[in-house]
């Protein structure tokens, strides 16, 4: 799907603004507009514009030299600098510094659609080489979902049918299950992955605010409102809207995405016209939505909108044999990114499977990363554990049985096999006829269990 090149158009003169937003609004372009760099570099993050169009002197110190010491910011996209012509020479060593070129004021339409047209070209054929290189050496997006639970290869299996659909999906769960994880896999896999990935919490924003951060507003529309604001449904155009914790959206709004999916328009905060937008929506939500709805709480009509497909992430505590997983995905991870490589002792590793995460997995990352980090040795022990909080270790904690409230006994039996099975694994350095042997299991046998657990 073709999506318009985004442009970031970043000076502190709202007419000139509204004036070159126009022009390039009306060459195709998709326009945010920012009067100073703290905004800009707010909105970098949000836009991910192809282009940036980048005044010289911007408030508060109108220091063309520290606006050129901020082009770093703008990573690898094209710079083009506006200037006056007595600002050639630093127009000049901008270029110097990394900027693709420059315009003076006052711009000419023509020669800014020329400009701009061959600098987004550059910078969209460059994003699509770097993308099929990525293509090449990029692992399975659905290896980012880590576990051997039912739970995790029922997700896997129903995100591969559904990714490459519009039809808007609802993943519930409690908190630190991986429900972004889960939304950002389906947008990865969709025909939208080349557009925008926005997410807005809504239980973060507060309500009278929530409305013009999704809607966006127009110059004048509220006191404050200096200069025209993209709202995250423009933004996610083409691309897909994650509404995450939509269970705490307040009644008023309801009614109002609902509109908006319904029709595919909206109108900004104090505009006059219609915004046409084509998103895929998906939403997340720890709370029980048929129950608010039940309570009057959420509307009906909205809930069965959203709801086109429903994945449910399970706590951690109900899916036990994906903690060693887990644990050995996230130290991998952070031995990647501090350069050492120390390995969970096995007291350790059980402390781990045994304890339990009301954070889930969230919990759980976490605190693995803590005790990696306060790690001297080798190895991760149960003494680092107790470092980190002394209450965490007790002989009640770490003599515990597998089992917990809600597990089943095949589910403890899974867990603890799985952790024979590396502890095995761990001890005959990888050799699998050398595990099975201490297993008492011929290695065709081990071999099975091994692919049965998703750990060949």
């Amino acid at each position: 799907m073709s999506t318009p090149a985004r442009i970031l158009l970043v000076d502190d003169e709202p007419a000139f603004c509204e004036l070159c937003a126009g022009w390039l609004s009306q060459a195709g372009y998709q326009v945010a507009t920012a009067g100073d760099l703290e905004e800009a570099g707010r909105l970098v993050s949000q836009v991910d514009p192809d282009l940036v169009l980048l005044d010289l002197s911007l408030p508060p110190s109108f220091d063309p030299q520290h606006t050129l010491s901020s082009l770093a910011r703008f990573g690898d996209r094209p710079v083009i600098i506006l200037t006056g012509h007595a600002q050639r020479e630093l127009a000049l060593e901008a270029i110097d510094r990394g900027a693709w070129d420059f315009l003076a004021k006052p711009v000419d339409p023509d020669m800014l659609a020329v400009v701009v047209r061959r600098a987004v070209g550059k910078h969209q054929l460059t994003r699509e080489l770097d993308r099929l290189k990525a293509a090449v050496s990029k692992p399975d997006v659905l290896s980012g979902l880590i576990g051997a639970s039912e739970n995790i290869a029922g997700i896997r299996s129903l995100i591969a049918r559904i990714a490459p659909t519009d039809v808007p999906v609802l993943v519930t769960g409690p908190s630190g299950t991986g429900k972004e994880v889960i939304s950002r896999a389906i947008h990865d896999l969709s025909k939208r992955r080349e557009g925008p990935f926005i997410s807005v919490h809504c239980g973060a924003i507060p309500p009278d605010l929530l409305e013009s951060e999704l809607f966006g507003y127009k110059r004048g529309a509220f006191t404050g409102a200096e200069r025209d604001r993209i709202g995250m449904l423009a933004l996610a155009d083409g691309g897909t809207l994650f509404l995450d914790e939509i269970g705490e959206m307040p009644a008023g709004m309801q009614v109002k995405l609902l509109r908006v999916l319904q029709e595919g328009t909206f109108y900004p905060v104090g505009g006059r016209a219609q915004v046409q937008i084509d998103v895929r929506l998906i939403s997340a939500t720890n709370a029980d939505l048929p129950e608010r709805v039940a309570g009057g709480q959420f509307r009906e009509d909205l809930f069965y909108r959203i709801k086109g497909v429903m994945l449910q992430t399970r706590a951690l505590d109900e899916r036990r044999e994906d903690i060693p997983l887990l644990c050995e995905h996230f130290l991998e991870r952070w031995r990647i990114q501090q350069g050492r490589r120390p390995q969970l002792a096995p007291t350790a590793r059980d402390w781990f499977l045994r304890r339990r995460w009301p954070g889930n997995v969230r919990e759980l990352k976490n605190t693995l990363e803590s005790v990696a980090a306060i790690c001297q040795g080798e190895q991760i022990t149960l003494d680092d554990i107790h470092l980190l909080n002394p209450d965490s270790v007790s002989p009640v904690a770490v003599g515990a049985e597998v089992s917990a409230p809600g597990v089943s006994l095949d589910e403890q039996v899974r867990a603890l096999e799985i952790r024979l099975i590396g502890d095995a694994l761990s001890r005959a350095g990888g050799n699998r006829s050398h595990a099975a042997r201490a297993l008492g299991l011929s290695r065709q046998g081990l071999l099975k269990k091994m692919e049965r657990y998703g750990l060949s």
